[in-house]
């Protein structure tokens, strides 16, 4: 099978596509025909050795993937041949085929895609993870989403209108800023003239957000710190600005606020029970059309390279896929 490997750390020009070995599953796993991958942020990190996690080189990057069950390997319950799936392998997921664990596969619904399916598990699970269980946000919160036109920040956004809250979606051009307004926020910001803080005290009567989602980190996690309310809660999703922030205690002290971290990985790890809930509610709310995941950049594997750079040149519209088999 063909797959993308990444034998030396760097950027995506140092990745290859090469034919290797066709994948075994052992027990409990599955090998899942990869129909569409979904590249995010945290996959550039990892190329470049930049990532908290880091496989042994040679590896094979992609975490999340939708398909068509190849094969299954002993003891593998709830899932047969033929069956159409979303996955998060961890790893491996840009090649031909990859080898997925029981508990990383989903059957899909009868009305998704593969490039839908493949974009839907990690922004949708991270972003209700953190407006529901560490933010508690509720109906009549003013939320502040930062990096909105990205794959989490539009899943935010459109999770926070569905529960309730008044959502002001802020990003870095006009252009992301047209972008987001499908989804009907009710304010939007454009950062880039460095006048956050300002412009979130005059949408809130000085009061500032009760809930900040905050994936970008850098000078806007500082001005952050400076414009939320009484009680409110920033939560810290990444640093895709690659400066890694630092909270002053005093303004935690003096706006009675928390900075509330946001780790899916370990999340899924320690609370089970409540991940899988979500997950459920989750696609329960896309069986009901209440969410409309948005494929706006889609790549043959062959233009790893350019998808790879969409994310290097921070162009993100929504999700990045690449197509490895046609439906």
């Amino acid at each position: 099978m063909k797959a993308i490997l990444c034998e030396t750390l760097g950027p995506p020009e140092n990745l290859v596509l090469k034919d290797v070995k066709d994948p075994v599953a052992a027990e409990n796993e599955a090998v899942v025909q990869v129909y569409a991958a979904s590249l995010n942020f945290p996959d550039g990190l990892q190329i470049q050795g930049k990532y908290q996690f880091q496989p042994p080189l040679p590896f094979i990057p992609g975490s999340e993937i939708g398909g068509i069950i190849k094969s299954v390997g002993p003891g593998l319950k709830g899932f047969a041949i033929g069956d159409r799936v979303m996955a998060i392998p961890g790893l491996g997921g840009l090649a031909e085929q990859v080898i997925v664990k029981v508990e990383g596969l989903r059957k899909i619904p009868n009305n998704m895609d593969f490039k839908t399916a493949a974009g839907f598990a990690m922004v949708y699970t991270t972003s209700y993870y953190a407006l529901k269980q560490r933010a508690q946000l509720q109906p009549g919160e003013t939320l502040l989403v930062l990096g909105a036109s990205g794959g989490v920040g539009l899943a935010a956004v459109e999770l926070g209108k569905i529960m309730g809250a008044r959502v002001i979606a802020a990003a870095s051009s006009n252009e992301k800023l047209d972008f987001i307004k499908r989804l009907n926020p009710d304010e939007t910001i454009n950062y880039s003239d460095g006048e956050l803080k300002e412009k979130v005290k005059s949408l809130t009567n000085g009061r500032g957000a009760d809930v900040i989602y905050d994936p970008v980190g850098g000078d806007l996690f500082d001005q952050c710190c400076r414009c939320i309310n009484w009680n409110g809660r920033l939560l810290v999703i990444g640093f895709t600005s690659g400066r890694i922030p630092e909270y002053k205690a005093n303004l935690a002290l003096l706006k009675g606020s928390s900075m509330v971290g946001v780790f899916l990985g370990r999340f899924r790890k320690e609370e089970p029970i409540e991940y899988e809930m979500n997950f459920k509610e989750l696609l329960q709310m896309y069986d009901e059309g209440k969410l409309s995941p948005v494929v706006t950049e889609s790549f043959p594997l062959e233009n790893y390279v350019a998808a790879f750079n969409i994310f290097t040149e921070r162009k993100v519209l929504g999700k990045v896929i690449l197509e490895i088999k046609a439906e």
